[in-house]
């Protein structure tokens, strides 16, 4: 049984932009080139990493960063506890913490928990793990 994916899997960013660039976006949006203002952004961002691509991957190489979703479940860090293991986790994307894990077991378990986009746990795991997370 897999963690309960949120509603929302995305995060919420706030861009400031001056008065001509937000009119230059409006425009095309009036033109219908793009949807709407959240539309072009994204559009905008995703284009732009495409472009990044090959350094985005040497970098997560480099760094031996896994990319995607990553999932820590109960069973995952109490077959790390059980071999006497500490993870050290560093993911390029979305880290799920589940909430069942108990404090202390995650901070046997968990040495360092580098997320580059987003991690999900409760508030009491992100508190245990809080001098970990890098």
């Amino acid at each position: 049984m897999g963690i309960p994916i949120k509603a929302a899997e995305s995060e919420k960013i706030t861009v400031n932009l001056g008065p001509v660039d937000l009119g230059r976006i409006d425009l095309l949006v009036e033109e219908g080139f793009y949807s709407n203002r959240t539309d072009f952004i994204r559009t905008a961002i995703r284009s732009q990493l495409a472009t990044q691509d090959d350094a985005i991957a040497r970098s997560v190489e480099r760094h031996m960063l896994e990319m995607g979703l990553h999932d820590i479940t109960l069973p995952d860090l109490q077959t790390a506890h059980d071999a006497g293991e500490v993870l050290h986790v560093k993911v390029v994307g979305l880290v799920r913490i589940a909430p069942d894990i108990p404090a202390d077991l995650a901070r046997a378990t968990i040495g360092s928990l580098r997320v580059l986009g987003a991690l999900q746990a409760s508030k009491e795991l992100k508190a245990a793990l809080r001098d970990r997370i890098v």
